[in-house]
């Protein structure tokens, strides 16, 4: 089971990212998915959220109106699209999966991407 993340970078205020985050071997459809991202000195934080029956997503209200969160189950992806990006959005960015077994949760993370938004 694998998450992979794609598409951080450096970019410059007001622009735009698209993260990417493809999962292999995994029954992508019945996980939800979910983005977090870590900057230097803080903690890991929730981002948005998007459920495995491709519900009303949920964000963070720091990114609410510029990022959107979108999966593609034929395509066992999660996608962030990221507009109007500020420097606080610098952060080591994360996808996880989230399923349940037996009644009991796990999770899934990947290995991260850097986004960097430059003033």
């Amino acid at each position: 089971v694998q998450l992979v993340e794609s598409g951080g970078g450096l970019v410059q205020a007001g622009g735009s990212l698209r993260l990417s985050c493809a999962a292999s071997r995994l029954a992508f459809s019945r996980y939800d998915m979910s983005w977090y991202r870590q900057a230097p000195g803080k903690e890991r934080e929730l981002v948005a959220v998007i459920t495995s029956g491709g519900g009303t997503p949920n964000y963070v209200d720091s990114v609410k109106g510029r990022f959107t969160i979108s999966r593609d189950n034929a395509k066992n992806t999660v996608y962030l699209q990221m507009n109007s990006l500020k420097p606080e959005d610098t952060a080591v960015y994360y996808c996880k999966a989230r399923g349940t077994s037996w009644g009991t949760s796990y999770d899934i993370w990947g290995q991260g991407t850097q986004v960097t938004v430059s003033s």
